[in-house]
């Protein structure tokens, strides 16, 4: 895959701001995440426009395109190039012309909001896509869940600077936090994450993910079809993506907060050696 990369946008700006803490007031300097326009241009037809953070944009692409079912494989992939526009980011992919014709004429050539999941789908068979069942998977401890909840917010370098964006991470079951990539949209920092670890040949059937938002379908939609088997989440899922994970056996953990979770589907990958019951 060739990969030419053009971006000068940066992923933060800095500024003086007034600060108010109760009574007391400071005009100190503060990082605030940048946000831009990202076009994906698939075939030189553009596909759909995206807000997103301009950081890892070809993890981005790869991941999009694999999540959303436009390439089955990153070897269809056949060549990137992103380029720095006045008023955002184009990113030009080339995929086969069989993967191509296939998005042709879908209705998703429109904006996005920021990390919107189901922008510029017109039916519901675009909007809600079943992927195919996830494998075995691992079985992971809760002393690990904790220990990567709270190894987590060290590995946010944006958020650590901005506060103000989303990340999402990939785990070995002994390491510990491995690839971690962040975005101010949910779904854009798990595209990335999965653009990222697609490339390398990472085994999703080997490791796990955690992410920091709330886990709502089109985070179970993603992580399923890459074949992940566990999310945790540090925020709720919705009513539709338990449904999804449940249907499709991914096992999903939501309200991962310090020793704190509920297991909301497929619990057996998910051991406690010290429980009792309230």
């Amino acid at each position: 895959m060739d990969v030419i990369s053009e971006l000068g946008w940066t992923s933060y700006r800095t500024g003086n701001f007034d600060v108010w803490r109760g009574s007391t007031h400071q005009h100190k300097q503060d990082s605030v995440a940048e946000e831009v326009p990202v076009v994906l241009v698939y075939n030189t037809h553009p596909h759909v426009v995206m807000l997103a953070t301009p950081l890892n944009l070809e993890d981005f692409a790869l991941g999009f395109s694999l999540t959303e079912g436009i390439i089955q494989h990153p070897g269809e992939l056949e060549a990137i190039r992103v380029v720095q526009r006045s008023k955002g980011v184009e990113v030009r992919l080339t995929i086969p012309e069989s993967r191509f014709e296939k998005i042709q004429g879908k209705g998703r050539n429109m904006t996005g909001r920021t990390g919107c999941g189901l922008c510029g789908a017109t039916t519901l068979e675009q909007a809600i896509r079943h992927p195919k069942p996830v494998g075995n998977g691992l079985i992971l401890s809760s002393e690990r869940l904790l220990a990567a909840l709270n190894e987590m917010p060290g590995k946010q370098t944006l958020n650590l600077m901005t506060g103000a964006v989303h990340a999402a991470a990939w785990l070995d079951p002994e390491l510990g936090i491995t690839t971690v990539r962040e975005d101010v949209g949910r779904h854009n920092a798990l595209d990335k994450l999965i653009g990222s670890l697609a490339k390398s040949g990472c085994n999703f059937d080997k490791g796990w993910l955690l992410v920091t938002s709330r886990a709502s379908y089109e985070m179970v939609q993603k992580a399923a079809s890459a074949g992940i088997t566990l999310m945790a989440a540090i925020s709720a899922p919705t009513g539709l993506a338990i449904q999804l994970a449940e249907e499709c056996g991914l096992t999903l953990i939501g309200f991962a907060r310090n020793d704190n979770h509920v297991i909301y589907t497929h619990p057996h990958r998910l051991q406690h050696s010290q429980a009792s019951v309230a």
